[in-house]
């Protein structure tokens, strides 16, 4: 722990890395925000299973899927966030990072870069346009470009194996993630924001064709379950629709069973 401290230190401290101190003040060094998140996560990741974090920006939740023994490919197509991953990780021989973007099909793609608030940089210009009119969005700029190789989730399958369980938090782009996905796993997670519900309810369709039977959502940072018991997507797309643009957003929970296989 000290070892990652000391590292997290000279990433704020070094001037090329400095704009990620905010993120790396709020995802590292507080014991009990960790202990939530394993606590919420032990129910979807155990040890020595494989692990995907499609969007890990700085890597908490690799952090948290490491400590709860899982190996972990952690995909991240900023330039600073991949540094970041790199020193925050080096030596970590169950880490592997793909510097890319993840969506429906192989090749490369502009990636819309927030450099006053990294976590909202984006490869869907839907998302920017609605956060354009939004209220408590407008203020956010994009104000970079850079374009990323960009790779599929039945790519990175082939390559390191079935994970146990994928989160994908890649700002409105989720539902470009599921269409390069074809077959169930055994559970996932994405993000939804009230100013793109669309993009959700995209992909609960898309789980739903591909086989995912059990569905949950979590609000804002709470990792608290809406919904006592798994339920049918449609059960979680009425919750989404009739939520309040104040809400904001939070992450939809999928699994697969094989009942109906």
């Amino acid at each position: 722990m000290d070892a990652r401290t000391d590292v997290i230190a000279a990433l704020k401290a070094d001037p090329a890395t400095s704009a990620l101190r905010r993120s790396l003040d709020t995802y590292y060094g507080d014991p009990a925000r960790d202990a939530s998140m394993d606590a919420f996560y032990a129910r979807f990741v155990a040890p020595g299973e494989l692990a995907f974090d499609l969007g890990a920006h700085v890597g908490d939740h690799v952090a948290c899927f490491r400590r709860l023994g899982a190996r972990v490919v952690a995909v991240e197509p900023q330039p600073l966030c991949a540094r970041a991953l790199r020193a925050l990780y080096a030596g970590d021989d169950r880490v592997r990072l793909v510097e890319a973007a993840c969506g429906a099909e192989a090749g490369r793609i502009a990636l819309a870069v927030n450099s006053a608030n990294p976590t909202l940089s984006t490869a869907s210009p839907h998302f920017r346009r609605a956060a354009g009119t939004a209220d408590g969005w407008r203020h956010e700029v994009w104000d970079d470009r850079v374009e990323v190789p960009l790779v599929t989730l039945d790519a990175l399958i082939d390559t390191y194996g079935v994970p146990g369980f994928v989160k994908i938090d890649v700002e409105g782009f989720e539902d470009a993630v599921l269409a390069g996905l074809s077959r169930p796993l055994p559970a996932l997670s994405f993000e939804f924001t009230t100013i793109a519900r669309p993009v959700a309810h995209r992909c609960l369709d898309r789980l739903t064709a591909l086989g995912l039977d059990g569905f949950n959502l979590a609000l804002g940072d709470t990792r608290r379950l809406v919904f006592h018991d798994w339920v049918p997507a449609a059960r979680v797309a009425e919750h989404l629709h009739a939520l309040p643009a104040a809400a904001n957003s939070g992450d939809v929970y999928g699994r697969w069973t094989g009942a109906g296989s």
